[in-house]
């Protein structure tokens, strides 16, 4: 089949020690730390590597700054991995390092990985919801939520320039396998990964014409786990980004917040999840961002008393 997800994600980092603290608190696994590196994970095994010193086989930075400098995707076989290796190395140089990972670059700049994809099983149970004539939950109140714990990365967003903006999706769609769900045209191109049932697993904007990281998507249970995930962060002392809502495009609840890697985090939950029949559809003008956001006129010296 091809690709199934985000394999893991390399940044290059200033601050490792502010970058580290955001990511604990944001909810990921610990797994290694020196001076110069650290290695967080999700529940289904994905990586973050944090590194001050990247390493030789990553392309320079599309950016100044603290940014995303590779994305590793996970492939299901041997044969399919052999296949996208020999795909995308038909015109740049693809070099494998000792942990198994096919280095290469896309047509913006950014740092493309290959490799066997290794997930791990994340068992979980949906929180019961009651609604009249379908009721999930009886005699058993609801629990705060004490630590919230992403799944998964689920989507990748990289904005790119508008020139040349057809070959940065081509490299994706007819080397990688990427097929387009929406496409956006003042804006940008959604894409799903061969082995994943996601409404997009990847987004190339080029609505701001230049190259830069724009976020990753982390998935958690539900609406409850977006809503604490974010108030946890804010409570740390970190910057919400994008005000609590849920996408037009992908109908995913949605919370962003500023990251000191780069660019910014999302938690993400509820996205549509879309097969062949839905194809590909073109949006002449962009949908709306949301369908709705969270507003509140309680701060307003007007607002009637409550």
């Amino acid at each position: 089949m091809g690709i199934q997800r985000i394999e893991s994600v390399t940044y290059g980092v200033d601050d490792l020690g502010t970058c580290v603290r955001f990511f604990e608190d944001f909810g990921l696994f610990p797994v290694e730390r020196t001076d110069e590196h650290a290695v967080f994970e999700t529940l289904t095994g994905q990586t973050l590597h944090l590194d001050t010193l990247p390493g030789s086989l990553l392309p320079p930075p599309v950016e100044d700054g603290p940014t995303l400098r590779e994305v590793v995707w996970g492939v299901d076989t041997g044969a399919e991995l052999e296949r996208l290796v020999a795909a995308a190395g038909r015109d740049r140089e693809v070099r494998e390092s000792a942990d198994g990972v096919h280095h290469t670059v896309d047509e913006t700049g950014f740092g493309v990985g290959l490799s066997l994809a290794r997930p791990k099983p994340a068992p979980f149970t949906p929180r019961p919801a009651n609604a009249l004539g379908s009721v999930g939950r009886w005699d058993a109140p609801l629990e705060a939520i004490t630590r919230v714990r992403p799944l998964r990365m689920c989507h990748v967003a990289l904005n790119i320039p508008k020139e040349g903006r057809e070959d940065a999706v081509a490299f994706y769609t007819e080397r990688l396998g990427f097929r387009p769900t929406d496409v956006v045209e003042p804006m940008g191109v959604f894409m799903q990964a061969p082995g994943d049932d996601d409404q997009h697993t990847m987004l190339l904007c080029h609505r701001p014409d230049k190259a830069g990281v724009n976020h990753i998507a982390y998935e958690v249970p539900g609406f409850d786990d977006v809503v604490q995930g974010g108030n946890h962060m804010i409570d740390k002392g970190w910057r919400e980004a994008r005000r609590l809502g849920r996408h037009t495009v992908g109908s995913n609840v949605f919370r962003f917040l500023h990251a000191p890697c780069g660019g910014r985090v999302e938690y993400a939950a509820d996205m549509d999840r879309v097969g062949e029949a839905y194809g590909t559809r073109v949006h002449e003008t962009t949908p709306p961002h949301h369908i709705w956001v969270l507003r509140t006129n309680r701060d307003q010296q007007d607002a009637p008393a409550s």
